[in-house]
């Protein structure tokens, strides 16, 4: 009761919700536990890597998170482990290529500054470092591969690397810039080209790949909820000459399914199931999040549109495994937030924070603490005392670090430490390995967004 009048008087309020883990129906978009964007996933052996840049830092494109790589061997369970590119992480980082290995090296081309450079690692998972003294320190740093202002009115931003049949690599950017690359994928070789397109306009994100012998060059127009997918294709050459679809718009805003602006993004393949993985930019702003859906074709090779949906892919059929959670509950909620529109005012969303977000299997919903909250705390209750292996947490705003302590209980009354660390770490999941039997489990936060996306138990 102490405690209820002492939240009161804060402002605050106790949240307590019921929550079942187990859906009927899940649904796998988004599919990352953050807020990032400009995705790029590529395979290497038996490991999917996301390079994207991470939203969520509250000053729209005057700032972004660190470089970090999310990685999964599903495409439904994603992780990452501190800073891959480390001489980039106080630097305004955007919009990555994948990592392309020729050789014995992986070479990468960030957006790092306004500018596109290239980075080198010994492995897809890094560290990388750029080619040339690895720092972004004025008058050290080496110079970009495409500048900002980037030749024949392109812009040197959002690279997409692409390596033909014959090793020859080419190099893609905004406002319809290409070039080849010399071998040694750290210089541009010969004439930049600037793609002719059916549609004009201002445009980012280009996506480019080849399959059955037939190259497709894929533009975005517009921007914010009135993103769109734009596509051509060549059976020639990289730089064309392009024939034009009849239905060259394959991706843009679905009212119906509510799903926003989606945005640059990249195509990949599992044999030859193809997906279209891209920004959505139903939460508006700099506050993105990552979907995939299922890429197909016409028999004569032209792309169909592709459906949005949020139920997603799961090509795999991973199966949840987690244990049941029966009730949740937090030292406070978050108030709601309606987010604004830009273009578009049918973008009618309200984001809710309530505990029970934390244990929904959903990567688009979290429980968030109030901003005054200073000892905020999230208890999760199963249905009975039982041994539990490991616990998962996925907090908010996982590239800031977090600290916290995991505590556990038979009654709900009488707590031991079972887990958590006292330093920041840069990392999500958070893992803790218990093997031991309680009915109850509480985070408390130590430092961090005190916020979690999904908390699960095993």
């Amino acid at each position: 009761m102490k405690l209820f009048k002492y939240l009161l008087g804060m402002g605050l309020c106790l949240s307590i919700a019921k929550a079942t883990v187990a859906q009927t129906v899940r649904n796998y978009n988004p599919i990352i536990p953050d807020l990032i964007a400009d995705p790029s996933i590529v395979k290497f052996g038996d490991t999917f890597y996301c390079y994207a840049t991470t939203d969520g830092y509250d000053k729209g494109l005057a700032t972004s998170g660190p470089p970090v790589l999310w990685q999964s061997k599903d495409l439904v369970n994603w992780s990452f482990d501190g800073i891959f590119f480390p001489s980039a992480a106080k630097q305004l980082f955007w919009a990555p290529s994948y990592a392309q290995k020729v050789g014995n090296d992986y070479f990468f081309y960030p957006t790092v500054n306004t500018h596109i450079y290239v980075a080198k690692a010994s492995s897809p998972k890094g560290p990388f470092k750029l080619v040339g003294e690895d720092t972004f320190e004025k008058g050290k740093a080496p110079a970009p591969l495409v500048l900002m202002d980037g030749p024949k009115k392109t812009k040197g931003i959002d690279a997409e690397i692409f390596i033909d049949d014959d090793k020859t690599p080419y190099l893609f950017w905004a406002q319809r810039g290409a070039a080849k690359l010399k071998p040694n994928m750290t210089e541009l070789d010969g004439n930049i080209q600037v793609i002719q397109t059916k549609r004009n306009g201002y445009s980012e994100g280009p996506i480019f790949f080849k399959r059955k012998g037939i190259y497709y060059y894929m533009y975005t127009l517009s921007g914010h909820e009135h993103y769109a997918y734009a596509y051509q294709y060549s059976k020639v050459s990289p730089f064309g000459p392009y024939e034009f679809p009849k239905e060259e718009i394959i991706a843009k805003t679905d009212t119906t399914e509510k799903i926003y602006g989606p945005g640059h993004g990249n195509v990949f393949n599992i044999g030859d199931d193809y997906y279209f993985t891209y920004l959505e930019f139903g939460r508006s702003g700099t506050n993105r999040q990552v979907w995939i859906n299922k890429m197909e074709f016409n028999e004569d090779g032209t792309i169909k549109p592709v459906k949005l949906t949020n139920k997603g892919v799961n090509p795999l059929n991973v199966k949840d495994k987690g244990l049941k959670i029966e009730e949740t509950s937090a030292s406070s909620t978050k108030p709601e937030y309606k987010v604004p529109h830009i273009y578009d005012a049918t973008l009618k969303r309200t984001e809710y924070y309530n505990p029970v977000n934390a244990t929904d299997w959903s990567n688009g919903t979290r429980w968030m603490a109030d901003a005054a909250d200073s000892l905020a705390t999230f208890t999760a209750k199963l249905s009975k005392p039982q041994t539990i292996k490991k616990v998962e947490t996925y907090f908010v705003k996982p590239t800031a670090g977090h600290a916290y302590v995991l505590e556990g209980s038979l009654d709900g009354k009488s707590w031991v430490k079972c887990g958590g660390h006292e330093d920041v770490q840069i990392k999500s999941p958070h893992t803790d390995v218990l093997n031991k039997k309680f009915q109850y489990l509480r985070i408390k936060f130590l430092k961090g967004v005190a916020g979690i996306w999904e908390f699960k138990v095993y």
